[in-house]
């Protein structure tokens, strides 16, 4: 009686563990944190001009749609990437660019429901709000970068739930060239981002 009895949990615990993986479920939350930018240039506009990573930051909201060990997570946040022009000479000047970055993420979770272990990789859109550049003096010709109003790229990244926060690290790869130049040369954002987020509910 028993045996029979312990199995019968056994075979709960597995049902209600595989039910649990099955049905969907829904989470939302707030997330902020810092990035790190860096511009890959070429083309003879760029010629003797180099870029020196500097920190921003981002701030916003994302959402979780998962099931069967799967989910989807969009995000919307506000973006600020800075960078560092220097020419051969040692003049510099700095540029920033703000804007409005939705990623659609794909991914999986590993571990238990308050502890667990995430990857995600996905598209990201780029909407610029803020084209304005610091820059002036010698260096104008060459990284007046004409800032494209809609840019796009692609995530890859982990995270790590714990309770209601999570911690990610993702880095950002430039699919598109962000500036307006012709055939003389080209720009793309690469960027490193670290965030803290927290599940504001979950269904």
């Amino acid at each position: 009686m028993k045996k029979i009895t312990l199995l019968l949990i056994v075979i709960t615990g597995i049902v209600s563990s595989a039910s649990a993986q099955l049905l969907p479920t829904f989470q939302f939350g707030v997330k902020g944190g810092v990035n790190l930018s860096a511009i890959s240039t070429s083309g003879s506009v760029f010629n003797n001009l180099n870029t020196n990573n500097r920190a921003g930051f981002l701030g916003g909201v994302w959402a979780r749609i998962g099931g069967a060990g799967f989910h989807f997570q969009p995000e919307v946040y506000y973006t600020s990437k800075n960078v560092t022009f220097k020419n051969d000479a040692g003049a510099y000047d700095k540029a920033e660019f703000k804007s409005i970055d939705v990623p659609l993420l794909v991914g999986t979770r590993f571990g238990v429901p308050a502890l667990g272990v995430r990857l995600n990789t996905g598209p990201l859109v780029s909407f610029a709000i803020d084209k304005n550049q610091d820059i002036h003096g010698a260096l104008v010709e060459a990284s007046d970068l004409h800032y494209k109003d809609q840019n796009y790229a692609w995530q890859f990244g982990a995270g790590v739930d714990i309770k209601s926060i999570s911690f990610d690290l993702r880095y950002e790869l430039g699919l598109s060239k962000v500036d307006n130049f012709a055939d003389d040369g080209h720009a793309k954002i690469n960027m490193f981002n670290l965030t803290v987020a927290y599940r504001l509910f979950g269904l």
